[in-house]
């Protein structure tokens, strides 16, 4: 009995998992509405802002973008295509690997990035504080199994 106990508890933190990762997506994504970007959007501004290349330049390749963000890779070249189509980034060939392509923030992607991080943070921030008071809050209700 212990066992299955321990598996549907396994199970229910799973689901809870995922169910703060979807109420914390749709919160990004009504937050970030005003700057004309959702919460995958921001990710990979995020990302291009704060991650350095392998290579030490300013732009970073897609497959290393895509170990950051998850997604797709048909969906992440998609989510690259709308902001490269907004400004917000640029793609260009790899110099090494013809094959290769590199994604860099321009000056507006910079900007945008900067003035939606405060908010994206305070999101972030007030949705993890709430999973934790929940955690601590089913933790006092649930003796240990």
């Amino acid at each position: 009995m212990a066992g299955k106990k321990s598996e549907r508890v396994l199970v229910q933190e799973w689901r809870d998992v995922l169910a703060l990762h979807a109420r914390t997506t749709c919160e990004l994504d009504r937050a970030l509405q005003p700057f004309g970007i959702g919460a995958s959007d921001f990710e990979v501004l995020d990302v291009l802002a704060e991650v350095e290349p392998a290579d030490g330049g300013d732009a970073c390749r897609v497959q290393e973008l895509a170990s950051h963000i998850h997604l797709s890779q048909s969906a992440l070249s998609r989510l690259v295509a709308r902001l490269e189509k907004g400004g917000l980034v640029v793609r260009g060939m790899c110099g090494e690997d013809r094959r290769g392509v590199k994604v860099a923030l321009t000056d507006a992607g910079r900007q945008r990035h900067a003035e939606a991080r405060p908010l994206q943070r305070a999101v972030l921030k007030r949705m993890l504080d709430e999973r934790t008071a929940d955690e601590r809050t089913s933790e006092e209700r649930t003796p240990d199994a």
